[in-house]
């Protein structure tokens, strides 16, 4: 974003009608709360709070009861936050004394989304006690102590009603805490021309259907199911086989031409008679897998969902990956605790790797590798992963990551708080096969998979369970489809 500010003033827009656009567009959120005559404002020593001096003087203008408060000194401002708050005629209260509770509404325009440190001291405390004071908080930017790059708190901060941010969103604002603490967000426009992005050239994005959509497979009328690939799941027995069964029918749904179960003779009857569609094959021993696949035209291969910890799952992942698209979920993930050097050599033999770990296996996955494990946040770590590994990295969670070794992400944000139930990763696992089996590239494949699995729960509805999500994308393709121009 400092980028983004520099090239704007670059391009002829001055600094300082940054910073005016800024503030009156907080006033304007502001103004639009109701039952807040008695506004706060609290101004930090930077920009930030630059931009609360002008909303400062727009609210009194529009006849706001407005108070400000400094934390620091105002003799110690520079540049266009001292011109700001020059313009501000009236008194500005030391903010480490101010009574916060004698307003209606509060202004947080301490610190944005450039914080570099922790929150500490007489800082801290005013967090704090903005916080604990149980008034609505209009944040400028980011709550002060949120990381604006991270999503996480720094030392202490104060859950905003809403947060005016500017020209773009930052990963702060998608990330938890952060998305929770924001509240609504509203992106502001103050002038920087959108020519900005193709000089910052930002390498992370919300994850929406404008970043795969072009790549997003369309059946064709002359098409048929051989074109749209054989997905292959591989099962563990049968008391585990409910996991591989919606990871199968997720596929299906998905759009894979075919899908086909590989499993024990004692699973077999479960999956032959749960979904018609979904063919099952015997795999006693990882030497079965070898002579299935001997077959080319199956072209890519889940693993995980129920098959079982340990070096059978191991061997059974070496034998798939070489030459075909793979996904690999759960128990293959954990199958490799500590060994992600492993899934990396694979990664290399394979024509696509995904990996679908959420948190505790994540951790797992990368025990010993402090290089990923220790960066600041989900986004850093998920992004080190997929540079360790060589193939793309679907952190899940309320804030689904999706990762390339090129550094680009996706942050899912379309993803309802009902879809946390069990089965419902194995679903999603099941989605990115059908969507890799029908070559889709893989980072666009497991950004879409993930798109697509948010809305099937939102469409399913709460209530949901994972039984309920391959049935729900029909409803989700239909108007994707619709917006692709497909009758």
């Amino acid at each position: 974003m400092s980028r983004a500010d520099r090239c704007a003033v670059d391009a002829g827009v001055p600094a300082l009608a940054l910073m005016e656009k800024a503030g009156c567009a907080v006033a304007d959120v502001v103004a639009r709360r109701p039952h807040a005559t008695r506004v706060l404002v609290l101004c930090g020593p930077g920009n930030n709070g630059g931009d609360g001096f002008v909303a400062a003087r727009v609210l009194a203008q529009r006849g706001f009861r407005v108070r400000v408060a400094l934390l620091g000194e105002r003799g110690r401002l520079a540049g266009d936050a001292a011109a700001v708050a020059a313009l501000w005629r009236g008194p500005v209260e030391d903010a480490t004394r101010v009574d916060v509770m004698a307003a209606d509404l509060i202004v947080d325009a301490l610190f944005g989304a450039g914080l570099a440190r922790d929150l500490d001291g007489a800082a801290r405390a005013l967090v704090e006690r903005m916080a604990a004071s149980g008034r609505p908080i209009v944040a400028v930017d980011l709550p002060s102590g949120l990381d604006g790059a991270t999503g996480l708190v720094r030392g202490a901060a104060a859950p905003a009603v809403e947060t005016v941010t500017f020209f773009r969103r930052k990963p702060g604002h998608l990330l938890e805490p952060g998305r929770s603490l924001c509240g609504k967000v509203r992106v502001a426009d103050i002038g920087i021309p959108d020519a900005v992005l193709d000089l910052v050239r930002p390498k992370t994005a919300v994850n929406a259907p404008h970043l795969w959509e072009a790549l997003f497979p369309v059946p064709r009328r002359s098409g048929h199911k051989y074109d749209r690939g054989h997905g292959v799941v591989v099962s563990g027995g049968a008391w585990t086989s409910g996991a591989s069964r919606l990871a199968a029918r997720g596929a299906l749904r998905a759009g894979a031409g075919l899908v086909t179960v590989a499993c024990p003779a004692a699973a077999l009857p479960l999956h032959a008679g749960s979904y018609a569609a979904v063919m099952a094959r015997p795999m006693e021993r990882p030497a079965d897998l070898s002579a299935l696949l001997a077959d080319t035209r199956l072209n890519a291969v889940l693993l995980g969902p129920g098959l079982g910890v340990g070096a059978t799952t191991r061997q059974l992942v070496a034998i798939a990956a070489p030459g075909r698209r793979v996904v690999l979920d759960a128990d293959a993930l954990t199958s490799f605790a500590g060994a992600a050097w492993s899934v990396g050599d694979l990664a290399r033999q394979a024509a696509a790797l995904v990996i679908t770990p959420h948190d505790g296996e994540f951790a797992r996955l990368f025990q010993g590798a402090p290089e990923v494990l220790e960066r600041p946040g989900k986004l850093a770590r998920a992004r080190a992963a997929a540079a360790r590994l060589g193939g793309i990295v679907v952190l899940k969670g309320p804030d689904t990551v999706v990762a390339a070794p090129d550094g680009r992400a996706a942050i899912a944000e379309n993803a309802p708080a009902y879809l946390a139930t069990a089965g419902a990763g194995d679903v999603l696992a099941g989605i990115t096969l059908g969507l890799l089996a029908q070559g889709m590239p893989a980072y666009e494949a497991a950004a879409a998979a993930v798109w697509v699995h948010g809305e099937a729960a939102r469409a399913a509805g709460p209530g949901l369970v994972a039984d309920d999500l391959p049935e729900a994308l029909r409803a989700v393709y239909t108007r994707l489809y619709e917006a692709l121009g497909m009758e």
